[in-house]
């Protein structure tokens, strides 16, 4: 199976890595450095694939041919731009959505605009954007026109070879959305729908027209609107505030006739519930025991859900109709790739052919290409072909409870070739914290840790995703509270049952995850021998008056409701708890980090050094929230490793 289009991607201009080089201590070079596309999709006839490839200063586009594995086109916009997403529109054309890097950042920030050209790489546009290009002042036809609109891309119209639906906002804060009909090769647009509630997503039917729209206000209450076509009136379906939880549209049956709704349940994960357009009875279609549908599966060659992928703990798949020939395609599938999750990525329009991704915990991922009616599937391309599998790190699914008696789940990441016994341990909560959740699959940072010798956990405490409405909100106002519990609770766990050497544990983590690390220096300062924080937030009040959430009503809302007042968050911050913590810490941040702002890292170094705690600290003034720079990831992780090393023992980089 693993033979076909691999030589396709290693020609497209040298734009595909050279595997690194194996060499004492850790390769931390094959960590580092960025897979080799970030996306794949075939084209709606099966004729080509494209891929988003990364390059040195920018994000390409390669464009292959199915039949003779050649590149038909590739396309490069220029240093510092790059490609956030992309679409098949038609059968020859592509839509993609551009970011750039501005000024002193490093990361690609989205731009709004989006771009198109054919599968040939003729007839390259500009269609949406500020920096579109009239038609002049010598004419009253403008088909384009230069805009300050954010578009995405809601339905390609497959079966209209010249429209797609996008959804534009103008770049304000808690912006009103619209849905218009665009022109792919003019760039013209025609307003199909206007949101009526802030920061909407739209739904389609199967025949293009926009009949949901789902979002939230200043308020943060979720609110689900339906119409019955265009030019309907909007009616309210669904208000969080009334019924005590959140609906979110994911399709409609090919008939149109019936929807199909993710609906929140008072406890409990989430349930799929078909809803019946002419007499609005509703009908559960799918419902798991333990976790919330995280993917939607979809009938190949057509948007119509069929199932769900489900997340928690080893990823698995369940059916509207387990005996439905989708069903069965998937079972089959999963047979053929025991050991790996799969995932219809995307199909031709005749559902003969679709795009797999597959993946496991040791495995970054492979893509193949599968005829679903010879039953043959040709290996297109593996995301980091350097890894091997074999040799990388298990990563096992775990469980246990909290103090309270509330269930936790969460992975254990053991080194390669041990007998995970008495192992040096970094506890690593996750960032966010709210709505994100840590899953089975080849997690870059807990690779890179196990392969300096250490066993890694990684617990999603209460507020994390994937386990419903009341586990996720059983997670608000407890910063510092019931979270950190969870966290510290794990941890004693894994050194009950013998995975964790007690002396040799420290705890790391990036954004939240940094917050949490800190609190549990303060709070548990017997329990951990050292602790590391980056792009953490460490002064809870400052948060109300620094950064880019507080910036919007929504997000006043947010900090207010889900993180707590600004008065009483002083209790809970670790810049105020600095004379607690007795072991040595480890702090990085950005410079142009907005949503942890880099005084909340000064603040708790100046903290630390008032309070007499050793304290190192990492500093990158071009970067975010999170390391874009492949030099600079490879100095921030080369001196993580290095204090790490210094405390629990594991190895360094192959540099040092």
């Amino acid at each position: 199976m693993k033979r076909g289009y691999q030589v396709a991607l290693a020609a497209m201009l040298a734009f595909v890595c050279v595997p690194a080089v194996a060499a004492p201590g850790i390769d931390l070079d094959a960590f580092v450095k960025k897979d080799t596309f970030v996306d794949i999709k075939l084209s709606p006839t099966g004729e080509y694939y494209a891929a988003t490839v990364p390059l040195e200063d920018q994000m390409g586009l390669a464009i292959i041919r199915v039949a003779d594995a050649q590149m038909s086109t590739a396309l490069r916009l220029g240093k510092n731009t790059h490609f956030a997403d992309f679409d098949w529109v038609s059968d020859e054309r592509v839509v993609l959505s551009v970011a750039e890097k501005f000024g002193m950042m490093d990361a690609p920030q989205l731009t709004g605009e989006l771009y198109a050209l054919d599968a040939d790489g003729s007839d390259k546009q500009l269609l949406i954007g500020q920096r579109v290009a009239g038609a002049g002042t010598g004419t009253r036809i403008q088909t384009q026109r230069a805009d300050r609109v954010a578009a995405f891309l809601i339905d390609p119209l497959l079966e209209d070879p010249r429209y797609s639906l996008v959804s534009t906002e103008r770049f304000a804060l808690d912006p009103f959305t619209r849905a218009e009909r665009l022109d792919i090769y003019t760039g013209r647009r025609v307003v199909a729908a206007v949101a009526p509630i802030r920061n909407a997503r739209f739904t389609t039917d199967n025949t293009g027209v926009v009949r949901f729209a789902h979002g939230a206000g200043h308020d943060i209450v979720n609110k689900l609107y339906y119409r019955a076509g265009d030019g309907a009136e909007w009616v309210l379906l669904n208000d969080e505030s009334a019924s005590g939880h959140a609906e979110w549209p994911v399709g409609f049956s090919a008939d149109n006739r019936t929807a199909y709704l993710t609906v929140e349940q008072a406890s409990g994960p989430g349930r799929i519930v078909a809803y019946d357009i002419a007499s609005g009875e509703r009908t559960t279609v799918l419902a798991d025991e333990t976790g919330d549908p995280a993917v939607i599966l979809h009938a190949p060659g057509t948007q119509v859900p069929v199932g769900a992928l489900f997340l928690d703990g080893k990823p698995r798949t369940a059916f509207f109709d387990p005996q439905s020939a989708d069903a069965r395609l998937y079972r089959s599938l999963e047979a053929a790739f025991d050991g790996h999750a799969v995932y219809i990525t995307s199909s031709t329009s005749d559902g003969r052919k679709v795009l797999l991704q597959t993946w496991s915990d040791r495995n970054p991922g492979d893509f193949y290409i599968y005829d679903t009616v010879d039953k043959k599937a040709a290996h297109v391309v593996a995301r980091r072909q350097w890894f091997d599998p074999a040799q990388m790190a298990e990563r096992r699914p775990v469980s246990l409870q909290a103090r309270d008696g509330l269930e936790l789940q969460g992975f254990v990441t053991l080194p390669a070739g041990s007998n995970g016994r008495n192992l040096p341990m970094v506890v690593l909560p996750h960032g966010g914290p709210f709505g994100i959740f840590d899953t089975w699959q080849f997690d870059t940072e807990s690779q890179m840790l196990a392969s300096a010798g250490y066993a890694v956990l990684q617990v999603n405490f209460r507020g994390s995703g994937s386990r419903g409405r009341a586990f996720e909100h059983a997670g608000a106002r407890e910063w510092g509270g019931r979270m950190q519990d969870d966290v510290t609770d794990a941890t004693r766990w894994a050194i009950a049952q013998g995975i964790a050497d007690a002396g040799r544990i420290c705890i790391y983590g990036s954004s939240y995850g940094g917050y949490a690390a800190l609190m549990g220096a303060a709070r548990e300062p017997a329990l951990y021998r050292c602790a590391a924080g980056n792009v953490g937030v460490y002064d809870l009040p400052t948060m109300h008056t620094h950064g880019d959430i507080q910036q919007r009503g929504s997000g006043t809302t947010y900090l207010r409701e889900w993180i707590g007042e600004r008065d009483a968050l002083g209790a809970v911050s670790p810049t105020r708890m600095a004379d607690r913590i007795r072991i040595p810490v480890f702090l990085a941040a950005g410079g142009k980090d907005e949503r942890a702002p880099i005084e909340h890292t000064r603040m708790m170094e100046r903290a630390l050094a008032s309070a007499g705690v050793p304290v190192e600290t990492a500093y990158f003034p071009t970067e975010g929230h999170g390391y874009y720079d492949d030099a600079n990831r490879r100095e921030y992780y080369t001196r993580l490793l290095a204090f790490l090393g210094r405390h629990l023992g594991g190895k360094a980089t192959a540099a040092n």
